[in-house]
C-alpha cells in the first residue's frame, strides 16, 4: 500500500511517499520559503537529489508541485494519484478528543480547527496542508495521526494539574504529552531488540532534539510524559526553558515589564540551551565551546543532562522498575557525551533492574504511514 505523508509546517511541507508493505521510503523531499517569493523544492529519489526554484505563494501551490514532482515521469515513482492508497497528515494537538488516528471529514477538520488556540504553531500549518490536499486531491482518503494521541492513556493522576478543577473542565487545562509518534515507534522497536512483547515491557523514551520530551511507557501504553498543556513544559530543550516555577514567570513579567506575548517568547524562544549557554540551541555548538573550556557552555550541558536524569529516575519509580532506557532524536541518537554519562549516572539503576540503554533512530514519518495504513485496512474491512 502506497501511503504519503504530509507535514506541514508555517513556511514548509515536509513529504514522503512510503510502500507500507515493505516499510520503504520510495521518494521524500520537502518545499521551502512558502509565501516568500522565491520557494525551493528539493526532492529526493534513492541516492538522487533534485532541487529547483518554484512558485508557491500558499500551501495549495506547494501541495500541487509535490504531487506533479511524485508522478513526474523521471522523478516520480507512481504513474497517478490514483496509485496513492491514503495521505497520512501529522497533527500536533488532538487534545483529549483523538485517542487514535481518524479519517478527516468535515467534522473532524472542524475540531483540528478548534483545537489551533492549544497548538497556535503547528494546528494551522497542517490544516493548511490538509485542505489542499482535500481540495487538489479530494478522492484520496486523508488521515490525522496526532502527536498527542498516543499519550491518551495516562491515567488522571498524571495528567491533571494542581489548579481549581473548573479549569479543566472550562478549558481543558492538563496535560497532553506531544512527540508520541516518535515515543510509539521506538517503544515498538525497542520490543523487537528485546525480543519480547511491548506489553509485557516497562520502557522510558527519550525524544532528545531541539525539543525533548521523555515518556514512561509501561505495557505499550504511555503513563506519564514530560511534556504538558504544550510543549513547554519538561525538560529543558535547545530554545524552551522546561519545567520552571510560575511565581518565578509572574516575578519576571513584573520586573523586566513582559507582556504576554515577550513572555511567550523568552520562555519558548530565547531560553533552554541557547539561554543558559548564550551559544546556541545546537548542542554541537555548545559542545565545541564546553570542549574548550567555556564555563557557561559546560553549565547549559549539566543542566540538560541532570534533568533527564531526574525524569528517567521519577518514571523508573513510577513503573516499578524498568526494561529498557531508549534515546532517539538528533541529541539522543549523536550526542556521544550523553549517552556516557547517562550509562555511568545510571549504572547501578540498570544493573539492579537488569535493563538496556538502547540508541534506537526515530521514523516519525514511518509510523505514520503504519497508522495510516492501518486506519484504511480497518475501514475496507469494515465495508458491507
Amino acid at each position: 500500500m502506497k501511503i504519503l505523508v504530509i507535514n506541514s509546517g508555517s513556511s514548509s511541507i515536509k513529504y514522503q511517499l512510503f510502500d507500507t508493505k515493505r516499510s520503504s521510503s520510495l521518494c521524500s523531499g520537502v518545499v521551502e520559503r512558502i509565501g516568500n517569493g522565491a520557494s525551493t523544492l528539493t526532492h529526493h529519489k534513492g541516492k538522487k537529489t533534485f532541487k529547483t526554484q518554484i512558485r508557491a505563494a500558499n500551501h495549495h501551490q506547494a501541495i500541487k508541485h509535490i504531487f506533479d514532482i511524485i508522478i513526474d515521469s523521471k522523478l516520480g515513482v507512481v504513474k497517478a494519484h490514483s496509485q496513492i492508497a491514503g495521505i497520512g497528515h501529522r497533527v500536533v494537538h488532538g487534545a483529549d478528543v483523538f485517542r487514535k488516528p481518524s479519517i478527516i471529514d468535515n467534522k473532524v477538520f472542524n475540531v483540528i480547527k478548534k483545537f489551533s488556540k492549544l497548538a497556535p504553531l503547528h494546528n494551522p500549518p497542517a490544516i493548511l496542508g490538509i485542505d489542499a490536499c482535500r481540495k487538489f486531491v479530494k478522492q484520496i482518503p486523508q488521515i490525522a495521526v496526532f502527536d498527542t494521541a498516543f499519550h491518551q492513556t495516562m491515567p488522571q493522576k498524571a495528567y491533571m494539574y494542581g489548579i481549581p478543577y473548573k479549569f479543566y473542565k472550562k478549558y481543558g487545562l492538563r496535560r497532553y504529552g506531544f512527540h508520541g509518534t516518535s515515543h510509539m515507534y521506538v517503544a515498538n522497536e525497542a520490543a523487537k531488540r528485546l525480543k519480547k512483547p511491548l506489553n509485557s515491557l516497562n520502557i522510558i523514551t527519550c525524544h532528545l532534539g531541539n525539543g525533548c520530551s521523555i515518556a514512561a511507557i509501561k505495557d505499550g501504553k504511555s503513563i506519564d510524559t514530560s511534556m504538558g498543556f504544550t510543549p513547554l513544559e519538561g525538560v529543558m530543550m535547545g530554545t524552551r526553558s522546561g519545567d520552571i516555577d510560575a511565581a518565578a514567570v509572574l516575578y519576571l513579567m513584573d520586573k523586566e515589564n513582559l507582556s504576554i506575548k515577550g513572555t511567550d517568547d523568552l520562555l519558548n524562544k530565547e531560553s533552554g540551551l541557547l539561554g543558559l549557554s548564550g551559544i546556541s540551541n545546537d548542542m554541537r555548538d555548545i559542545k565545541k565551546k564546553a570542549s574548550s573550556g567555556n564555563k557557561r557552555a559546560t553549565l547549559a550541558i549539566e543542566v540538560f543532562i541532570y534533568r533527564i536524569i531526574k525524569y528517567i529516575g521519577a518514571y523508573i519509580a513510577a513503573m516499578d522498575g524498568v526494561d529498557a532506557i531508549v534515546l532517539t532524536a538528533g541529541i539522543g541518537e549523536n550526542f556521544i557525551i550523553l549517552q556516557k554519562r547517562l550509562k555511568k549516572e545510571l549504572k547501578n539503576i540498570l544493573k539492579k533492574f537488569s535493563a538496556k540503554m538502547l540508541i534506537i533512530p526515530t521514523n516519525e514519518e514511518l509510523m505514520i504511514a503504519r497508522q495510516t495504513a492501518k486506519v484504511l485496512m480497518r475501514r475496507k474491512k469494515d465495508r458491507p
